[in-house]
């Protein structure tokens, strides 16, 4: 009996979504904001924080977890050389969600997730 209640779908199958997050994810941490959907946006933070904790431990493994989750070298060395020591004494809340309005073509409710500094 699966009762996986605390995910949002997002209308894409999970392989669909786990790239998402991943590329989503992935510019979050090289360009420091991402403008997307409201429940995308949720889901994003969700997940980059997660990366942020693990990465905080900065030996062998965390940099292992990190290149298993995002596969881009510049993106990985930033996390470790910029985002770890800044929120080092950070107990979680790395990322703030801004509501922007509703989107002109479809009226979908956007936001802006930006790091914390």
């Amino acid at each position: 009996m699966i009762k996986n209640h605390n995910t949002r779908k997002l209308a894409v199958t999970p392989s669909h979504k786990r790239a998402m997050m991943r590329n989503m994810t992935t510019s979050l941490f090289l360009h420091e904001k991402v403008t997307t959907t409201v429940p995308r946006a949720k889901e994003v933070v969700r997940y980059a924080e997660k990366l942020i904790t693990k990465a905080k431990a900065a030996d062998l493994n965390a940099k292992k977890a990190l290149h298993s989750e995002i596969t881009d070298k510049e993106v990985v060395k930033k996390v470790f050389e910029v985002l770890v020591p800044r929120y080092k004494e950070r107990n979680g809340g790395y990322t703030q969600i801004f509501k922007l309005g509703l989107r002109r073509g479809d009226a979908a409710e956007m936001a802006v997730v930006k790091l914390v500094i």
